[in-house]
């Protein structure tokens, strides 16, 4: 798992925008981290790298926010209301999670995966079931992506790729 440091919500923007930039169909985007841990600046960046001119906001309320004025589509899904996989079904957001012609980008990523309330402190022990579960409900481009809170501006940004 690689680690990058962000000391502002801008370099954590910045991240998501070289990210973007080189993104590629079908490419899943999990992210794990508590609240208002940057996880929507991130997305915020990575829209930017595709060209996408539209206002990007965390779907929390709304589930899914679809963008399509850039390069790729891109949908932006929020899980953390949908605490199981049967409830994300039932919501008819499971088809999201393997886009063909754009990206997904998933807060809560745990949910899907069978691991809702995943606590930071535990990711590095159960990061190899993790990214099991990840290789067999997700498309083969899949980064995992954990946000975690330093300080106030300061965050840890680890992230693993699916091996694809």
């Amino acid at each position: 798992m690689a680690t990058l440091t962000t000391h502002s919500a801008g370099q954590t923007r910045a991240l998501g925008e070289s990210w973007g930039a080189t993104a590629q169909a079908g490419w899943v985007l999990g992210l794990l981290g508590g609240l208002g841990a940057g996880k929507t600046c991130l997305v915020q960046g990575l829209a930017k790298g595709l060209g996408i001119t539209e206002r990007v906001h965390s779907p929390t309320f709304a589930l899914l926010n679809e963008y399509t004025t850039g390069r790729l589509p891109l949908c932006h899904l929020d899980l953390y209301r949908l605490a199981t996989p049967a409830a994300i079904v039932g919501a008819g957001l499971d088809e999201y999670l393997r886009p063909v012609s754009g990206i997904a980008v998933v807060e809560w990523i745990g949910h899907w995966l069978g691991f809702p309330g995943l606590e930071e402190s535990a990711l590095e022990d159960i990061l190899p079931q993790l990214m099991r579960a990840a290789r067999s409900l997700l498309p083969p481009s899949f980064r995992l992506v954990w946000l975690e809170t330093v300080s106030e501006n300061e965050r840890n940004i680890h992230y693993a790729d699916s091996g694809a």
